[in-house]
Formats: structure tokens, C-alpha cells, sequence
């Protein structure tokens, strides 16, 4: 395991149960049992605020955290774009991020491969809220 995911994961500033949220989703991987519950506070297509809890493992748990950490302020339009881009990431030849995305190379790249579905579960997730908006 990458000292780099321990690192992310183990910031868990945002690991907490907003108890005022204007969204929220949960979602679960079937394969090996990760939860994960996303609460966000939105205003003027902004994230304001961002809290996640679950049961997952730290591949789950980086990337949620990595998600908290960067999205406060960012447009809800570009965070759709961002879900899909890491949504298909694993299966594009093409590797660039955007210049405003780099913080994602630490999550996703070759090496971490077969822990896929567990990094895409808290962009998912978030997906699923932002969709609807």
C-alpha cells in the first residue's frame, strides 16, 4: 500500500455528520461492503460545506477525504465534470487532468488499479447529488 493513500486518508478534517445539510446520498459497494454517506451544504452552485462517515477501507477513505478537502467553493457544474472524468479514468487511454484536477493523481493511476471501485464510490456518491441539481 502507497505511504501517499495513508497520508490523505488519515486527514480526516471533514469526517464528520453535518447536522445541517442541504443534500445528501449514501452509497454502498456490493463487492467488498464500503458505505459511504455524504452530506453537503450548497449555495449559488457552490459546495459550502462537505462531511462524509462511512465504514470503508482507506482506498475509500482517501478518496473521500482528498473530495472534502478540495471541493469547498468549487462550482457544481465543475464537480459533475470531475465525477465523470474519474468515473471513466480507469478505462481511458488518455491520462491528463486539467491543471485544477493534479490533486487527483494520487488516487487515480495504474498502481491502483484493482482498488477502483473503492476509490469511485465517495465520486459517485457525490455524484449523485450534484446530478440532480
Amino acid at each position: 500500500m502507497n505511504l501517499e493513500i495513508l497520508k490523505i486518508a488519515s486527514n480526516t478534517n471533514n469526517f464528520k455528520d453535518l447536522k445541517k445539510f442541504t443534500h445528501y446520498s449514501k452509497s454502498k459497494n456490493p463487492l467488498c461492503g464500503d458505505e459511504i454517506h455524504i452530506k453537503l451544504v450548497i449555495n449559488n452552485q457552490k459546495i459550502i460545506n462537505f462531511g462524509y462517515q462511512g465504514k470503508s477501507c482507506v482506498y475509500c477513505q482517501a478518496a473521500a477525504s482528498l473530495l472534502s478537502d478540495k471541493l469547498i467553493n468549487y462550482k457544481i457544474e465543475n464537480i459533475k465534470e470531475l465525477c465523470d472524468y474519474a468515473g471513466v479514468y480507469f478505462t481511458k487511454k488518455e491520462k491528463n487532468f486539467k491543471k485544477d484536477w493534479n490533486f487527483l493523481s494520487k488516487l487515480l493511476n495504474k498502481k491502483n488499479l484493482s482498488r477502483q471501485q473503492c476509490i469511485l464510490l465517495p465520486f459517485n456518491t457525490l455524484k449523485k447529488i450534484v446530478s440532480k441539481l
